[in-house]
């Protein structure tokens, strides 16, 4: 856990470079799309209409996750505050490598 410097008795919490981090990073943030995480200002750019490529990527974990929500959902159960709790199997119920 990152907890920043220690602050001495009668020092201020936040000095200059605390506060022009923090704009820095503000701004950064504002010009990012909540999305795909790239710059709003480059990636809404018209010029850029043919600048990016995608590849899809399987997350086990989600899929797996999707997959017994929809099995749920057949079996006309209730996604009202339902949440999917996911743990990694160890290697020998998988027959994968051990994490």
């Amino acid at each position: 856990m990152f907890l920043g410097r220690v602050v001495a008795p009668g020092e201020p919490a936040w000095i200059e470079e605390d506060r022009a981090w923090a704009l820095a990073l503000a701004e950064v943030e504002a010009d990012t799309c909540p999305d795909c995480g790239q710059p709003w200002s480059e990636a809404t750019d018209a010029k850029n209409e043919f600048a990016y490529a995608a590849d899809l990527v399987l997350c086990h974990a989600c899929a797996t996750s999707a997959k017994t929500v929809r099995a749920h959902q057949n079996g006309k159960g209730s996604t009202d505050g339902l949440h999917v709790h996911l743990e990694r199997r160890n290697a020998k119920n998988t027959g994968g490598e051990p994490w």
